[in-house]
C-alpha cells in the first residue's frame, strides 16, 4: 500500500487514486493499439525476504515520468539486493522456470480431466504453476459456486493441501504451489481434489 501521508495522493483513498492513475495510463496505451505488459513481483523475488520490483515497457514507464515522486525507506537496500540476486541464481541453476512451465502444463491437463468428470468445474485456466479452477453450480448459467469453493478449500486443508479461493465471487480455486513443485506433487493434489469432489458428490 502507498504511504497515505506523503506522495502525490494523500489520505485513506490514496491507494485507489494511484490505482486509477495506473489504469488511465494503461487505457491510454491500449487506445493506441499497443500491448500493455507489466509484471509486479513481490515475495517471489526474495523467497520470503521483503523485496519487490516492477518490470514494464518503456511506454508505460514514460507515462509516469510526469513529476510524480515515489519514496521508499528501504529502496535499494543492499541486503535485499543480495537476496534477490541469490534467488535469481537458484531459479536459473535449478531450472525452476522450465519446471514451472512443464509441471504447470501437466497439472493443468490433469485438472482438465477432472473437469470432464465433475460438472461443478466450469473452467480451468492459468499459466505455469498459477492456475485457477472456476466452480459453477450450473454449467449453463455459470452461477458461481462460492460456498462449495469454500467447503472444498477446507476439505483440502484437512488433507494437508493448501489452496485458496479467488475471483470477484470467490468461486475460483487458486492453485499456486512453489516453483519446486513436481509431477508427483501434481498427481497427489489432483487425486486429493478428486476424492474431495467425489465425497461431496459434485
Amino acid at each position: 500500500m502507498p504511504d497515505p501521508f506523503r506522495g502525490k495522493y494523500r489520505g485513506e483513498e490514496s491507494g485507489k487514486e494511484y490505482a486509477n492513475e495506473v489504469q488511465m495510463a494503461i487505457d491510454k496505451i491500449q487506445e493506441s493499439w499497443k500491448r500493455v505488459s507489466v509484471f509486479i513481483a513481490e515475495s517471489l523475488m526474495g523467497n520470503g525476504h521483503p523485496l519487490s520490483a516492477v518490470v514494464t515497457t518503456k511506454a508505460i514507464a514514460e507515462e509516469f515520468n510526469n513529476g510524480m515522486e515515489y519514496f521508499n525507506s528501504f529502496g535499494g537496500n543492499p541486503v535485499s539486493c543480495a537476496v534477490g540476486h541469490a534467488v535469481l541464481n537458484v531459479i536459473e541453476e535449478e531450472g525452476l522456470q522450465q519446471n514451472a512451465k512443464d509441471v504447470g502444463f501437466y497439472l493443468k491437463s490433469l485438472l482438465n480431466e477432472l473437469k470432464e468428470k465433475y460438472s461443478i468445474i466450469g473452467d480451468v485456466r492459468g499459466f505455469g504453476l498459477f492456475l485457477g479452477i472456476e466452480l459453477v453450480r450450473d454449467p449453463e448459467s455459470l452461477e458461481p459456486a462460492d460456498k462449495e469453493a469454500e467447503q472444498i478449500v477446507n476439505s483440502m486443508k484437512e488433507k494437508d493441501i493448501l489452496i485458496s479461493t479467488d475471483g470477484p465471487d470467490h468461486n475460483v480455486l487458486k492453485i499456486k504451489p512453489p516453483l519446486v513443485f513436481t509431477k508427483d506433487n501434481a498427481i497427489q493434489l489432483v487425486e486429493t481434489l478428486n476424492g474431495v469432489l467425489n465425497e461431496a458428490d459434485y
